[in-house]
């Protein structure tokens, strides 16, 4: 390579940086002049007779609802029978007496020995019977119910108190037995 030619790189490389910068930078814009205020232009710096002088009123844009239609149906009618309604047992017309009743409670330990009368019942079903007992004279005391089954000297207390529902009288009494009972 010859000295001529040696720097010939760098001398292209030189013009190449220079022609790559372009033109100079030029001024940036300016805004518009401001209207000059004329002698008509009151002193206290109210706008120039050209600009309005009120606002104009902002409207807000109207909202459309759409409603979607409401589905009406026809009721249907559907006939069924009443479920029965659970009576409660018949007032006994033989055994056991109110006085059976009675006398049969008095032998139970769980019985305080007081005098005892029926106030309601002996209501009966098949061999089974129901009835409420109250201590005469004792007003706060609660009444007993008492089932029994049997009749005569077969009678046989299964449950005496407050709550005579017990599992026997659920699924062993007759239906009005244990509406009386339980409610059922």
């Amino acid at each position: 390579m010859s000295p001529r030619t040696g720097h010939l790189p760098l001398v292209v490389g030189a013009l190449l940086l220079s022609a790559s910068c372009g033109a100079p930078p030029q001024a940036l814009p300016t805004s518009p002049p401001l209207p000059r205020l004329s002698a008509a232009t009151p002193a206290s710096g109210a706008a120039p007779a050209t600009l309005p002088t009120t606002m104009p009123t902002y409207t807000p844009p109207t909202t459309v609802y759409t409603t979607t239609p409401v589905r009406t149906t026809v009721p249907t009618t559907i006939t069924t029978s009443p479920s029965p309604t659970r009576s409660h047992a018949p007032r006994c017309t033989g055994e056991p007496t109110a006085a059976q009743i009675v006398t049969e409670l008095k032998e139970s330990p769980a019985v305080p020995d007081k005098e005892l009368t029926v106030t309601d019942g002996p209501y009966c079903a098949g061999a089974w019977a129901f009835a409420t007992v109250t201590l005469v004279g004792a007003e706060s005391a609660e009444p007993l119910s008492v089932v029994t089954t049997g009749k005569g000297a077969t009678l046989e207390i299964v449950t005496a108190g407050t709550d005579v529902c017990n599992p026997r009288v659920k699924a062993e009494a007759p239906a009005g037995i244990r509406v009386l009972a339980c409610g059922e």
